[in-house]
């Protein structure tokens, strides 16, 4: 098995990222949440564009699951969306690329076909997570021949928006039918949930915003704060 695999299997992966506007954006908050995150004992960072890549590769030694959102006129995929993104990860130090594996328009009218081979003609030696929001993507990523498939964007596609917790019957789905390991991920949010993705299955659990998003946290309190008051 690649020695990147075997040091994630069956442990928690922690998504560092900050978007442009948020308080903690930037590779120096980064790099720390990444070190938080490894002193509490990840086994692997999930991590957004080259400069915080190359910032946490010289602050932890774990696997980095890289991606690099950008956002084009002619199409709604901005999960590492052309080969562009793709070299620049690479360059920055990523162990695994993952990119978006719906069945959404890509940009410039490439098919995921067409992305994935020229992924794999210049860097045949990386690993590739196909990021999906259905099972027949994420069956349609694997016979194309990625290393792993996540259940990123369950949820998040305009045909799964109507899913609005973490999408167990993908995840079941997915590990009954594909030979790769499948990575829960998407609104992982108790480590009680984290535990029974393992129990079902997964190869190992992404866990973002309820770790590294203080805002999103701290609103969840606010809401159970305010429905109480609302109940008296």
């Amino acid at each position: 098995m690649n020695p990147i695999l075997e040091k994630i299997k069956g442990g928690l992966i922690v998504s560092c990222q900050a978007l442009e506007g948020e308080p903690l954006h930037g590779p120096i908050f980064m790099k720390k949440m990444a070190l938080a995150a490894f002193q509490g004992g990840a086994v692997g960072i999930r991590a957004n564009g080259p400069a915080d890549i190359y910032e946490i590769k010289t602050e932890v030694s774990l696997p980095v699951i890289g991606l690099y959102k950008k956002n084009y006129p002619d199409s709604d995929v901005f999960i590492t969306p052309t080969l562009r993104e793709v070299h620049e990860i690479v360059e920055a130090g990523a162990d695994i690329i993952a990119f978006d594996a719906t069945f959404r328009k890509r940009p410039f009218g490439k098919t995921l076909e067409q992305f994935y081979c020229e992924i794999k003609e210049q860097f045949s030696d990386i690993l590739l997570m196909a990021d999906v929001s259905t099972f027949a993507e994420g069956l349609n990523a694997y016979r194309l021949g990625v290393d792993l498939i996540s259940t990123t964007l369950s949820g998040y596609t305009p045909y799964t928006a109507h899913i609005q917790s973490f999408d167990e019957e993908l995840l079941v789905q997915l590990v009954k039918n594909v030979d790769c390991p499948v990575i829960a991920e998407g609104r992982v949010d108790t480590p009680e949930l984290a535990a029974k993705c393992l129990r079902l299955g997964a190869y190992s659990v992404v866990v973002g915003s309820a770790i590294t998003r203080p805002q999103e946290i701290t609103k969840r309190f606010v809401k159970e704060i305010e429905n109480l008051s609302l109940s008296k």
